[in-house]
């Protein structure tokens, strides 16, 4: 009887330091998810966002010929009179794909990976 009611009501019979070594794995677990959901975020904006911006063809040398990015800019210049419109999805693409990401859309994607990655736990 007393192997039963250890198994269904363990935790009163454990170990204080037992209790503690496995909050301390979960904290650790916790901090280690926490790393890799942050590095995911960064590695998005930093390697993910302009790669994809190239790979539309928005390029450092300019919109390539024949893109998809060239096709987004003829539309985004007939929709808005024979021009691009400055902050505008097209404009900003451009940006990214000529510089790369700033640190405004990369601190805030590091960010939510890191979020998103406490969250996982």
């Amino acid at each position: 009887m007393a192997a039963v009611w250890r198994i269904f009501a363990g935790w009163q019979d454990s170990n204080p330091r037992e209790r503690k070594e496995g909050r301390d794995a979960e904290d650790r677990k916790l901090r280690m998810d926490t790393l890799f959901g942050a590095v995911v975020g960064l590695g998005a904006a930093v390697v993910g966002i302009p790669l994809a911006a190239g790979v539309l063809g928005f390029t450092a040398g300019g919109i390539a010929a024949g893109s998809i990015a060239a096709k987004m800019m003829s539309a985004a210049a007939i929709a808005n009179g024979g021009g691009v419109a400055a902050g505008g999805v097209v404009a900003t693409l451009q940006s990214i794909g000529a510089a790369g990401v700033s640190t405004a859309i990369a601190a805030p994607a590091t960010a939510v990976g890191a979020v998103i990655g406490s969250l996982s736990s």
